[in-house]
């Protein structure tokens, strides 16, 4: 083994002596031999390598030798750690799994004449760390939001949120936005409750941006509240005189025949004291004026009897097309 203080940069040749046959009366004849030693340089490629490189943790050698001689070069490899591979002047040093620090190769070139015509030279070559592994950067989940299949104006609408994938070790961090309306309850959850109070007619879009990833992890989704087609109370009286339920009757028919396609609507609601015809004969009344004196087909309006109650009322109602009709009171 050589020592690496040594052999760290040099090239070093040892002279080669001279070989002469003599005559058998000692006069000397032709020289067999005679030169001087190897011209040596040796490089490196790399020279600095990464220990984590593992089977790509290889060093090219290349010794550039020449001689006076005709006779072949021979060379020698030394290292001290690895494995070289080949016996020429280009070489592979395989330095995989070798710990970080300064490493030499040494490489000796000889003609092969015996007579001690040697060249030395060395090369180092550095392995370092590798740096510490970097931690994978966080990734977004798939974000769905839902919304419900079916909203009225004035009742609370839900949307709700789904998180799969991502980094599981991270607790997502809900913000919630709506365009229209506002969020009563769960805003920092997965689900919130939006009030659609005088929205009919529009459209929520509830968006979620997931926090805590390092970057934006949007998701929307969008509903939009129906106008509610209702009907309307257009009149109501109670126990009054003749021509002045006339009168109201009159301004009801003008209102149905100057709005085609709705319905009328009357509910009677008798009064306690009422015989039991009574109720009835009011409602034949109201039927017979509205089509005998105005003019209002009898397939135009409707007569329902409400519970009795302490005095006599009527109402009066329009139904537009599509709109439910309205519900007797108790």
């Amino acid at each position: 083994m050589f020592r690496k203080s040594f052999w760290i940069g040099l090239t070093v040749a040892i002279m080669c002596g001279a070989l002469v046959v003599a005559s058998a009366d000692d006069k000397p004849k032709k020289k067999k031999y005679d030169s001087g030693p190897p011209t040596l340089s040796l490089s490196a490629t790399p020279l600095e390598i990464r220990s984590c490189e593992g089977d790509g943790a290889h060093v090219n050698l290349v010794a550039n030798a020449t001689t006076s001689s005709t006779l072949p070069l021979r060379y020698k490899w030394t290292v001290n750690e690895g494995r070289v591979t080949g016996t020429g002047a280009n070489t592979t040093w395989d330095l995989a799994g070798v710990q970080p620090g300064v490493y030499y190769a040494v490489v000796e070139v000889d003609d092969g004449s015996n007579l001690n015509c040697v060249a030395f030279s060395s090369v180092a070559v550095m392995v370092t760390p590798c740096p510490p592994p970097q931690p994978e950067p966080p990734s977004c989940p798939t974000v769905t939001v839902t919304c419900p299949d079916s909203v009225t104006e004035n009742a609370p609408v839900t949307f709700s949120a789904s998180l799969s994938g991502g980094t599981p070790s991270i607790k997502p961090i809900y913000r919630w936005t709506v365009s229209a309306g506002r969020i009563v309850s769960g805003q920092g959850t997965e689900s919130i409750s939006v009030d659609t109070a005088g929205l009919a007619g529009q459209t929520i879009r509830a968006t979620l941006d997931v926090g805590g990833y390092g970057e934006s992890c949007p998701a929307s989704c969008s509903v939009s509240i129906p106008i509610e087609i209702k009907p309307r109370k257009f009149d109501e009286y109670y126990d009054i005189a003749r021509n002045d339920e006339k009168a109201r009757l009159d301004n009801y028919a003008i209102q149905l025949q100057s709005e085609p396609g709705t319905q009328g609507y009357i509910i009677v609601y008798p009064s306690r004291k009422a015989k039991a015809d009574e109720a009835q004969a009011r409602a034949t009344r109201i039927s017979d004026y509205l089509i005998n004196s105005r003019g209002i087909d009898a397939s135009r309006f409707n007569i329902t009897m409400g519970a009795a109650r302490d005095g006599w009322m009527f109402e009066l109602w329009i139904v537009p097309q599509g709109a439910q009709p309205p519900v007797p009171q108790r």
